[in-house]
């Protein structure tokens, strides 16, 4: 008996890729369609470029949390840590708008900062701005 040495008929041995490529595709359009439910935003306003100039008599309600090296001052009033939580919520609880501006000073760690903004969210704050550095009337 002789073997044949041709390549034609025979059996070969190979991996056939065609289903792995089709279950690539199909995790591939799974992970693009569940991608966009998976990110979390934050909704942010940014302020207006050219804001107009408040009055020199103008009376503003806006609240301010200055949050400093080692105090907490709401408006110019000094208060301490302890009584922050309430004293913000005796501000607040009487007002429609609940919108506060917390600034913090170049030397505070940012830990304080977003520690007074849970504070402020606890009272009953709904939305927290931060002003920018170079806002008019402010101090740097």
């Amino acid at each position: 008996m002789a073997f044949s040495s041709g390549g034609s008929g025979g059996l070969t041995n190979g991996i056939n890729v065609t289903p792995m490529i089709d279950v690539l595709l199909v995790l591939l359009i799974i992970f693009m369609a569940a991608l966009p439910t998976m990110r979390k935003t934050v909704d942010v306003q940014l302020p207006d470029p050219t804001p107009a100039l408040a009055p020199p008599g103008a009376q503003s309600n806006q609240i301010v949390l200055e949050v400093s090296g080692t105090d907490y001052l709401i408006n110019s009033e000094k208060v301490d840590e302890s009584h922050l939580a309430g004293r913000l919520k005796e501000i607040y609880d009487p007002r429609p708008e609940k919108v506060i501006f917390v600034k913090g000073s170049p030397d505070v760690k940012y830990e304080r900062i977003i520690h007074a903004m849970d504070i402020s969210r606890g009272a009953g704050v709904k939305v927290i701005g931060v002003p920018p550095k170079d806002t008019p009337g402010t101090t740097k």
